[in-house]
């Protein structure tokens, strides 16, 4: 394909303190963009980061046709640059925007202009045990026009962003009884972004109780336990991990399936299964609730230290050999290339 390529003047990654970032607040000197006209996808270019400019009638703006991924980029030892799983993130963008009738960006479109733009932005990665890239491709509907319909005009861009550690601090739930991330038929499957618009406002709640995430449940009785705030979740009960199983309600996670692939080569017994509310405080009354952890691209895996649900309130116990520990250490060494790659997971971006 051609790719158009300007470059910026002067880098700005002399004005960035890398051992204090916020996460997603710090953007690099580039960006990728490709826009969506007559029919088909135009030419691609990588140009500097900068804002851009809209019509107020944009329909992004009126019925939020907007998708999302998030991947991360690490560095190794050896300057070498990786990315984890790629090719699901790309598949996975294109079943959203499909859901929300967006047409499909071209695999070798999203891989040249991924790997340009991480080339171009390299110096952004950095090295160490907390530090990557964070990658976010995104797709928005560009028509001016106010009309309820699918837009005609669309902009698929990529931004990166030079991150560290997502969870700092503890990580407390509270288990949903009232308010639903998705329920059957809907779009919880696709990385839509009004599923997360509307988790915002139950999350506050949470927090003003002090949770830091609310644990969805299924939206027809508040029975099963579905995701944890913005990651996939799992439950350890003695030593047995359960995570539910991917449905239209649930995000069909590349950490999520990494972690259940893992753990069955290691000899974890894994149930891929429904996974009730009632189970899981029975589990922890009974002191079978080993661990749980919530599982996403921008944590990897984030230990849950305790979780309340209509008022009574429930904490883990501290095990050393806990799984999190072992999963986490395990997927982030393949990841940064300090393991061995058996289940080729790894990409190399050059």
């Amino acid at each position: 394909m051609a790719l158009h390529i300007e470059k910026i003047e002067k880098s700005k990654i002399s004005e960035v303190d890398f051992n204090n970032l916020k996460f997603g607040q710090v953007f690099t000197d580039h960006m990728f963009e490709c826009d969506y006209e007559n029919g088909e996808w135009q030419t691609p270019k990588i140009r500097p980061y900068q804002a851009l400019s809209f019509d107020p009638s944009a329909k992004v703006f009126h019925y939020g046709q907007a998708v999302f991924e998030g991947m991360k980029a690490y560095k190794d030892e050896n300057d070498d640059v990786w990315l984890f799983r790629p090719d699901q993130n790309q598949e996975r963008i294109n079943k959203s925007a499909e859901r929300l009738d967006m047409p499909p960006f071209p695999k070798d479109y999203f891989f040249e202009g991924l790997t340009t733009l991480i080339k171009m932005d390299s110096d952004w990665v950095q090295k160490g045990a907390d530090n990557s890239l964070y990658i976010r491709p995104f797709v928005i509907s560009t028509e001016n026009c106010v009309s309820a319909s699918s837009s005609n005009k669309y902009k698929f861009m990529i931004i990166c962003s030079p991150v560290q550690a997502y969870y700092a601090g503890e990580v407390r739930v509270v288990f949903a009884d009232k308010y639903s991330r998705a329920a059957n038929g809907g779009v919880g499957y696709a990385k839509a972004a009004g599923n997360y618009a509307a988790s915002f406002y139950p999350a506050k709640l949470a927090a003003k109780e002090g949770y830091q995430q609310v644990l969805w449940t299924d939206a027809a009785n508040h029975e099963f336990l579905e995701e944890a705030g913005t990651m996939n979740v799992f439950f350890r009960v003695n030593d047995t991990l359960l995570t539910a199983p991917t449905s239209d309600r649930i995000l069909d996670g590349v950490t999520r399936k990494s972690i259940i692939q893992f753990a069955e080569d290691k000899g974890i017994k894994v149930e891929v299964r429904p996974v009730r509310v009632t189970e899981i405080i029975e589990a922890a009354k009974k002191g079978e609730l080993k661990e749980m952890f919530g599982a996403g691209t921008a944590a990897v895996i984030s230990p849950i230290l305790g979780f309340a649900h209509k008022g009574e309130k429930f904490e883990l116990p501290k095990i050393d050999d806990s799984y999190a520990s072992f999963i986490k250490k395990s997927i982030t060494d393949i990841q940064r290339n300090k393991a061995e790659d058996k289940f080729g997971w790894r990409f190399q971006v050059k």
